[in-house]
């Protein structure tokens, strides 16, 4: 079994997508850490402030398997791939860490995600998972946080 860490977000109907989501990590992974959820303005585009979250579980899958999994997930909750990279969406769902390893592959797999550098995924995942380490830096999450000027990215927590 890996451990894994998700990063989750939505800005067009982030509450019903977002526990939606939830729902179905749960069905099909059983317990998961789930972060606290923070809103923020859109990263890359013009466009209403998305809800993140960070969510931590265990899993037999191999990471483009995962993947394959989270980008069904994706799409049985609306999520377009005819627009581009980035813009407004209902529900996205990024594999951040899986154990200590550091992967490039297909279907924008990318292990540790580079959007590990903003707010909206480092704060929700040294929330849950404090003590993990980058794979390449060997930071931990908590160190990276602290390290963050948070004013750059402001956040507020979001009910769910």
């Amino acid at each position: 079994m890996a451990r894994v860490y998700l990063s989750l977000g939505s800005n067009l109907d982030p509450h019903r997508y977002l526990n939606a989501a939830l729902d179905e990590l749960r069905a099909r992974f059983g317990t998961i850490a789930v972060s606290p959820a923070y809103r923020s303005r859109s990263v890359g585009f013009d466009g209403a402030d998305f809800v993140n979250l960070a969510v931590g579980l265990d899993t037999e899958l191999e990471p483009i398997a995962l993947n394959d999994w989270l980008h069904a997930l994706e799409d049985r909750h609306g999520r377009r791939r005819d627009v581009p990279r980035y813009s407004d969406r209902t529900l996205d769902v990024d594999i951040v860490l899986y154990d200590e390893r550091v992967i490039d592959g297909p279907g924008h797999l990318q292990i540790p995600r580079k959007e590990l550098r903003h707010a909206f995924v480092l704060k929700p995942l040294a929330d849950i998972a404090p003590g993990a380490r980058h794979p390449v830096g060997g930071q931990t999450m908590a160190e990276l946080w602290a390290a963050f000027p948070p004013e750059c990215e402001p956040l507020t927590v979001e009910p769910l």
